[in-house]
């Protein structure tokens, strides 16, 4: 693996995270395609690019900055995961399976930013 992010395991818990929000976002209606759906990716993918992004070739300042942004992205997610839920376009079972995930990679960005110093 050439790529520092690469072995971090919260950048392939947002990988997997990315990968859940889409299959997901699939089961919404075609009138939430622009709005809900696409924000809710955009938002998911965010997580992983950022994390990537502000790893390699980065003060730990600057990294620090980016997993702020990794951070903001994830609550984004929840938030989003929520109005989803309030326009019954997802379930309970999908809402908990995205929740959780959320939650672990918060709780592993606030660490991976307590490390940097």
């Amino acid at each position: 693996m050439p790529f520092k992010f690469e072995k971090l395991i919260v950048w392939q818990k947002a990988l997997d995270l990315a990968t859940i929000v889409d299959e997901t976002s699939k089961k919404f209606p075609r009138e939430e395609l622009y709005v809900l759906a696409s924000q809710i990716k955009r938002a998911a993918d965010s997580i992983s690019l950022n994390i990537a992004e502000g790893s390699t070739g980065q003060l730990n300042a600057e990294f620090k900055r980016f997993l702020g942004i990794a951070l903001r992205s994830d609550i984004e997610v929840v938030g989003c995961i929520y109005l989803a839920k309030r326009r019954n376009i997802i379930n309970e079972e999908d809402f908990n399976k995205i929740y959780k995930s959320c939650e672990e990679i918060l709780v592993m960005i606030n660490a991976l930013r307590n490390s940097l110093g």
